[in-house]
């Protein structure tokens, strides 16, 4: 079914745009519309304006006539939410980019109601939406927990840190009331809303809601409380042997296949699969950690278009600024398992864009001692065309657990827990924390408050909606939503 325009098409034609990645030229059909929309194609739409590969707004923006780095460029700035963005699109002949320079800056104008000089208008946010439709459907994110027991911070003592970020630390935290351990992610929330990642911080807690994970929120920080997983990283395990046997690296590819399985069914994709976010609990089984890049109802047939994720995990699809969907995380399913298998990755330059062309233009290669199942499993899982992915398709993982590598595992039992890890982490205590870096550890697990009356009183509830307890007033006296013993998404399908 067609999609009416969104106003009246004030100029279109095909311009090269600039990726913001890969710094390559692209050719796209665009549409400038009256209502201040800037939307592209890759091919001329008929009639249909749904789904556009490109879409900005030209409303209160500048533009700039440039010729580098190549003839006839013009840029577009304007805002995206906080942050000032630019995008850069050239033509064949300085007359057309006249016209297209012409026509944005009349638009612009007339939606500023012709104030100030063309081109000249103070950035503004415009519209939710109207640079960057990723994350429209969180504010559809509403909570539907609501447990009648409310435990303050104060329940819990903090044993040790475990871990450091840009944003915050992960404390192991013992609850008093039962002596249960778990880790206890703590994010100030100052800095989550001046690097604008309050959208990924809302996107993370509806994930751990819906795989059981408690959360609360106080006056100047947000904390997960998670599953303690003392295991440490596959990343740390790996490094110290360079790489897995076959039938290590089956195990782990069964219960990650089943744990992004379980995420696919619930209508989310996880978007960050890498060895640094696999962790291994007490006795040997996978966790997926992080869960901030997540995107949520996505399911089979719908898709999404935001460049995130680690430059060396990141699928073609994503590279190229199309629309991908679920089969981004068997492309990173692809990459660690050959990480685990073959003791490298399979694309690596500490060029970005020379990693990236190497991504969507090479070959994968095998190590000669791989057997031919897993060497077929890799080349499906690393198929550059995502349609032709193995796990593409609308039966999702099911299409890898009946591949000929997975031929030995009992998927029951393994949902189960019935099949022995082969490999089981040498902890002495529930608290030892031999896996986790000494740097870390040694460090005081106090939280200092902030400064006087920085003003994080005042944050309005606005800012994390999704959280189902707030007290703004104090650290001490925030809730915490029920303590489920499934908190990690392995244990509610491996």
């Amino acid at each position: 079914m067609a999609e009416a325009a969104p106003g009246s098409i004030v100029k279109e034609g095909w311009l090269l745009k600039r990726g913001e990645h890969i710094r390559n030229w692209r050719d796209r059909y665009f549409i400038l519309f009256d209502n201040g929309d800037l939307v592209g194609f890759k091919a001329k739409p008929e009639r249909n304006y749904r789904d556009p590969l490109n879409k900005f707004t030209v409303r209160d923006c500048q533009i700039m006539a440039v010729d580098k780095p190549r003839p006839y460029v013009f840029t577009i700035r304007g805002l995206q939410w906080t942050t000032v963005i630019e995008r850069n699109f050239a033509v064949a002949t300085e007359e057309e980019r006249e016209e297209w320079v012409a026509a944005i800056r009349f638009v612009s104008s007339q939606l500023s109601g012709g104030a100030g000089a063309p081109g000249a208008a103070a950035l503004a946010a415009p519209a939710p939406g109207a640079l960057d439709t990723d994350d429209q459907d969180i504010a559809q994110l509403g909570t539907s927990f609501r447990d009648p027991r409310r435990i303050t911070l104060e329940k819990f003592e903090f044993v040790k840190v475990l871990g450091k970020g840009t944003f915050g630390k992960v404390v192991l935290s013992r609850e008093k009331g039962t002596g249960k351990l778990y880790a206890m992610k703590i994010l100030k929330k100052n800095l989550i809303i001046q690097k604008d990642e309050v959208a990924h911080t809302i996107t993370e807690n509806h994930v751990l809601k819906k795989t059981k994970h408690p959360f609360l929120t106080t006056a100047d920080r947000v904390c997960f409380v998670m599953e303690y997983a003392n295991g440490g990283e596959l990343f740390f395990h790996l490094s110290r042997v360079r790489s897995f046997t076959e039938e290590r690296t089956r195990f782990y590819g069964a219960e990650i296949v089943s744990a992004l399985g379980y995420l696919h069914s619930e209508g989310i994709i996880y978007r960050d699969l890498k060895l640094e976010n696999l962790l291994l609990d007490k006795d040997g089984h996978i966790k997926i950690a992080d869960f901030g890049l997540c995107k949520v109802n996505i399911t089979y047939g719908r898709t999404t278009k935001t460049f995130c994720g680690t430059p060396e995990y990141l699928a073609p699809e994503v590279l190229e600024d199309t629309d991908y969907g679920p089969a981004v995380d068997w492309w990173g399913t692809g990459v660690v398992l050959y990480e685990m298998v073959c003791g490298r990755l399979p694309f690596y330059n500490r060029d970005h864009d020379v990693l990236f062309s190497l991504i969507l233009e090479e070959e994968v290669r095998f190590p000669r001692a791989l057997s031919a199942p897993c060497r077929a499993l890799l080349a499906a899982l690393l198929c550059k065309e995502p349609a032709r992915r193995l796990g593409a398709g609308p039966d999702d993982a099911h299409e890898i657990q009946t591949h000929p590598f997975f031929a030995a595992i009992n998927w029951a039992d393994l949902v189960a827990k019935k099949i022995p890890p082969p490999f089981k982490p040498q902890v002495d205590s529930d608290t030892d924390t031999r896996y986790f870096d000494s740097e870390f550890t040694g460090e005081s697990v106090e939280l200092t408050p902030p400064d006087g009356d920085s003003g994080l009183a005042r944050i309005q509830e606005e800012q994390f909606p999704q959280f189902s307890y707030q007290d703004i007033c104090s650290s001490a006296h925030s809730a915490l939503s029920h303590l489920s013993q499934h908190s990690a998404v392995a244990d509610r399908r491996h």
